[in-house]
């Protein structure tokens, strides 16, 4: 029970709901919209790839709606209440991540022509890779979304009265309802517009609050002297929450799971029209996520300057700090109608943006790598079906698991833990076949499981046994301008509790950032699936294709042929061969030999050379299959 008077806070009203009504109204439309202009195209590839005739500007607004979510928009502000804006160093971590998806990943995904980024793993590795990688990917994504569906429905329900499971099953239903119906090029135009919302929102709830507190600079001066501005903590114990090296170091691992080789990010590239297309969407992508993180840690300054004498949290206004932004915008806002809804769906925005994103890029991985496997012959007509009745079962399953969210703590931790925990042995396994030719099949189900054991080791840990006080305590939060209740049970102290029996890895191993789950499960695969690859042989560089393996060592070498030819491994990349439209066939020859994955997707387009590949720009794009079959 509270021992303070909370100040009176309006619930949403009638113009509220319409604003929030709105932007489902809009979203359901643009899927209703794609799905009768490409009612005639019925084919897989145009439903989950939107015909690899993308441009960058849409899929750049997506990426950034996909994963700025309601977690940023809830959590980050909250983040920066209570624990200060180091947050911002995240702003180094997008950069590094980026330039690395654009460099060393996306260049080899997209060359190989596929659809999920799955069946790479077959053609560097074998099918047993492939399947287990997926069945990893398809749990991490659904516990994932459940958080994102669950965690703003609860916080805006507390604070604003709005229904919670009314907002679960909404958020579902719509987000179903595109995705089945417009495919790919409904979730990309809708993301472009919810990150519009999203920003605008943002930048509404700014321009108010700090005309309310003064301006930027009482709003700076009251961040410096709570000491929220102590951004650079060069301190090196990895136990520590959020420190330089945690957060770039640790955040970099956790975002390139989450970018570098995640079926989500990858599909969305592959559906450009051509490579750079691609890395242009990823850059500027870059942009906007600078953008949303710049507007959401100066929301989170602009709330402490706003409570720096009365934290509602600590009054127990709310009940978990995730609500500290909602009910910031219904106090500041409480006097205009319908604002309250356009920050609402600000947050829904992100919500529905990840979600569907996930739902489609789940349908895709199930389609690609499960049913075609068993029922290769599918025709066009009902391999469009399937993929709109998986869209809807596992819409039906994210929604449904936003249950099991509730028990996972504050969104950010506990989104970034679940990322960090699969993500992070997945990109050890991707970074084992794509930068190291020596790693054999046996080394990367070996390293995929190592890592894995690793991450959820460290992380079932953390979330058993939290890390001490000393390593991850919130900043000085004040009560004292908030008036006490007028009851004695405001003088009352609690009684003494028994601490609890720690184990001995408590205070080290489970004590560690949840940023470095991720480094933990990468280096824990590639270390261990490299191990056992020379173990147990390791592959032979002259049978790799070489458009299969990315040779960073270039970069390192660049002076001395001798020294890239050497660590090249034996993979010819100095070979005419290496030219793609003349190497594809060969990696045809050689990888589907047992199976169609190549066949099915490329051979009718390649019987003489791949299509799209620009020799003066040393681009390559994808052509529509309807204008060459």
């Amino acid at each position: 029970m509270s021992n303070f008077v909370a100040p009176e806070v309006k619930k949403f009203v009638a113009w509220d709901y319409v604003v929030f009504a709105g932007l489902f109204l809009v979203c359901a439309s643009i899927g209703v919209f794609f799905a009768v202009k490409e009612r005639k195209k019925k084919t897989s590839k145009e439903f989950l790839v939107g015909g690899r005739q993308m441009t960058c500007g849409p899929i750049a607004f997506s990426l950034t709606s996909s994963f700025m979510s309601a977690v940023t928009v809830l959590g980050t502000p909250s983040e920066v209440y209570r624990y200060g804006a180091s947050f911002v160093l995240f702003f180094l971590s997008y950069a590094l991540v980026i330039i690395i998806t654009a460099e060393l990943f996306l260049p080899v995904f997209y060359r190989s022509g596929i659809t999920s980024t799955y069946e790479y793993l077959e053609l560097r590795f074998n099918k047993i890779v492939r399947l287990v990688a997926t069945l990893i990917y398809i749990l991490q994504t659904i516990l994932y979304t459940g958080i994102v569906v669950y965690a703003p429905s609860l916080a805006l329900n507390q604070v604003t009265g709005f229904d919670l499971w009314g907002s679960v099953a909404a958020t579902g239903i719509v987000c179903t309802f595109y995705c089945t119906l417009g495919g790919l090029k409904a979730v990309v135009w809708t993301d472009a517009f919810q990150m519009i919302v999203m920003v605008v929102g943002f930048v509404t709830v700014l321009i108010r609050g700090t005309t309310l507190n003064g301006g930027l600079a009482k709003i700076w001066e009251v961040a410096y002297e709570g000491s929220r501005l102590n951004i650079l903590d060069f301190d090196v114990d990895p136990l520590r929450r959020h420190t330089f090296w945690t957060i770039v170091i640790g955040g970099t691992f956790t975002w390139l799971g989450l970018y570098g080789v995640n079926q989500s990010t990858i599909q969305r590239c592959i559906s450009c029209r051509s490579e750079k297309h691609a890395k242009l969407a990823l850059y500027l992508n870059l942009l906007g996520l600078w953008v949303v993180l710049v507007c959401a840690v100066f929301c989170g300054l602009v709330m402490y300057s706003h409570y720096k004498s009365c934290d509602p949290w600590t009054a127990a206004f709310i009940s978990a700090p995730d609500q500290l932004m909602p009910y910031f915008v219904m106090d500041i806002f409480s006097s205009m109608p319908g604002v309250p809804g356009l920050f609402v769906a600000c947050a829904f925005s992100g919500t529905l943006s990840t979600v569907a994103a996930s739902i489609n890029a789940l349908a895709t991985v199930t389609f690609e790598d499960l049913v075609k496997k068993g029922f290769p012959n599918l025709s066009d007509k009902m391999s469009t079906w399937i993929s709109k009745g998986l869209c809807i079962l596992y819409g039906v399953l994210c929604t449904s698991m936003a249950a099991a969210a509730s028990l996972l703590g504050g969104v950010v931790q506990a989104s970034l833990s679940i990322h960090g925990m699969c993500g992070g042995p997945m990109l050890g396994l991707f970074t084992l076949g794509i930068v190291f030719p020596c790693a054999n099949w046996q080394g990367a189900i070996g390293g995929l499981l190592a890592g894995i054991t690793l991450a959820f080791w460290a992380g079932t840990g953390s979330f058993i046994y939290p890390a001490p006080p000393t390593k991850s305590i919130p900043l000085q939060l004040s009560t004292l301008n908030c008036t006490l209740a007028n009851s004695t049970e405001a003088l009352m102290t609690a009684a003494p509790t028994t601490v609890p029996d720690r184990p001995l890895l408590a205070d080290t191993w489970y004590s560690l950032s949840y940023l470095y789950f991720s480094a933990i499960g990468c280096l824990g695969c590639a270390t261990i699936g490299l191990l056992i690859s020379l173990i147990t042989g390791p592959n032979k560089g002259e049978d790799i294709p070489p458009v299969l393996i990315k040779p960073v060592c270039n970069l390192f070498c660049f002076w001395s042929e001798r020294l890239k030819t050497l660590f090249w491994c034996g993979v010819r990349h100095d070979s005419p061969e290496v030219d793609f439209e003349k190497n594809l066939p060969k990696v045809i020859e050689n990888e589907a030999g047992s199976d169609d994955t190549f066949k099915n997707n490329i051979t009718k387009e390649n019987k003489r050379r791949f299509p799209g590949y620009n020799p003066e720009e040393k681009s390559y794009t994808n052509m529509s299959r309807e204008s060459r079959l």
